[in-house]
């Protein structure tokens, strides 16, 4: 029998699960910190097992992963090269949902020579995005044409039913990552030209993006677009933007965030005890200031502003307790965040995904491609976000299995050997994109 080991059960842990018990001759080991949490995915099959998941314990981690053929580690992405460590001891294929970083880059020689397969970048975004995106390329390229300008822009958002809170946002993932992807400065390129957004200007550099059938919400870019023209295989393209989508005034309620220098990292022992006082504190604001008063004038707001009203909401003004008096900034909105923006039972969450292609050809002129993936959760069933990423992902464990993936070391699903049936049998799951084809 064939045997998986996966490595935290987290938010999107649930159809991965499901999944990979789904598939004949396959025992499955769930290695979590909540061993509740965990058991309750599994659901008492037979053919899964519940352990205890303990990361800095590198024995126990040998020991789990010994007797299987796969590990797939959706535990933070810090811990990936650690973990294909050793798996490249005990010679045994690994899956992530994480973008490939440098430490795991650099075993790519080792993962090739020893025949294995690490196999990143399997999520939402990044995966599905850059599975439709080749799916795309290469067909324009096939026909002849030329890929000038690549537009993407991605979402995990709250269903229109669902967005009842001054941010327009919930969380379906790590609610720390989202708040640090706001600290990373973004390049993209412009008609040939490559435009660089420092990070405290990345909440102000949004454009207004129309999604047929949802309406308009603000976009803004992500990362380093700029290498993606040779990760993509498109040279050619004069412009070359991937992004983030959220519902309007999200952009402006962060901006001012990190005005204010909440997404600061820096632990720190606070004399407050509530957040109003640390406020008062980090702001240097004084002991009889209104705190109102005092942020908006720091941020040149009035007062009475949706942005202040919503600080207000978030709780930053309130005589609630700090979780701990050692601390970042950052981790203490993180707190009131997770508190105040969830989901509550039964409500729907909303993945939306758009590709937006130019494409050249010689004798046909100019067309544009969009192609637009839009997906609901189920009420009381697992989430969009959940199915996004958590489905690619078990689905290229199945292809190790199966020995239909040839290539070995550090992979990206941007080979058609296993974009092609990913993307298919995700159709078959009801996620499929649906596209739009116009000349221009």
């Amino acid at each position: 029998m064939k045997k998986v080991c996966l490595l935290g059960a987290g938010l999107v842990a649930g159809p991965l699960i499901e999944y990979l018990l789904g598939y004949d001759d396959l025992e499955l080991v769930v290695a979590d910190l909540d061993l509740e949490r965990a058991r309750s995915l599994v659901k008492n099959h037979p053919r899964g097992r519940v352990v205890q998941l303990d990361l800095k314990n590198r024995q126990s981690l040998v020991g789990l992963l010994t007797d299987c053929q796969v590990a797939v580690s959706m535990v933070p992405y810090t811990f990936h090269p650690y973990i294909a460590e050793i798996c490249l001891e005990l010679k045994k294929h690994l899956v992530t949902a994480s973008y490939v970083s440098p430490a795991m880059k650099a075993l790519g020689e080792k993962a090739r020579n020893s025949g294995l397969i690490f196999l990143n970048e399997l999520g939402l975004d990044p995966g599905i995005d850059h599975m439709e995106a080749m799916r795309l390329i290469e067909e324009a390229h096939r026909a002849g044409g030329r890929v000038t300008g690549f537009i993407s822009y991605c979402g995990g958002l709250p269903a229109p039913e669902a967005r009842d809170n001054p941010f327009g946002y919930k969380f379906s993932w790590s609610p720390r990552g989202v708040l640090l992807a706001g600290r990373n400065e973004a390049r993209y390129l412009l008609e040939g030209r490559e435009v660089v957004v420092p990070a405290e200007e990345l909440f102000s550099h949004f454009k207004l993006i129309d999604i047929p059938g949802l309406g308009v919400f603000e976009g803004y870019p992500n990362r380093n677009s700029v290498s993606y023209t040779d990760i993509y295989g498109i040279p050619e393209a004069r412009t070359m933007l991937r992004g983030t989508l959220r519902y309007p005034g999200w952009c402006l309620r962060l901006k001012k965030i990190g005005e204010l220098g909440l997404l600061d990292i820096t632990e720190r022992e606070w004399r407050a005890d509530t957040y109003a006082g640390f406020v008062r504190e980090y702001l240097s604001l004084g002991k009889t200031d209104e705190l109102r008063k005092g942020v908006a004038a720091r941020l040149k707001l009035e007062p009475e502003s949706e942005v202040i009203d919503s600080l207000d909401w978030l709780g930053l003004f309130s005589d609630r307790p700090l979780p701990s008096r050692n601390i970042s900034p950052l981790d203490l909105l993180v707190a009131l965040m997770v508190e105040k923006l969830k989901y509550r039972e039964g409500e729907r969450d909303m993945t939306v995904l758009q590709h937006e292609l130019v494409v050249d050809y010689p004798e046909k002129g100019r067309e544009r491609i969009t192609s637009t993936l839009i997906d609901f959760g189920q009420p009381h069933g697992h989430t969009s976000m959940s199915r996004t990423v958590g489905l690619p992902v078990a689905i290229g464990v199945k292809l190790i299995l199966e020995g239909r993936i040839h290539s070995s070391g550090v992979l990206t699903p941007t080979v058609a050997e296993i974009y092609n049936p990913i993307l298919e049998e995700l159709r078959s799951l009801g996620l499929a994109f649906v596209e739009a084809r116009n000349f221009i």
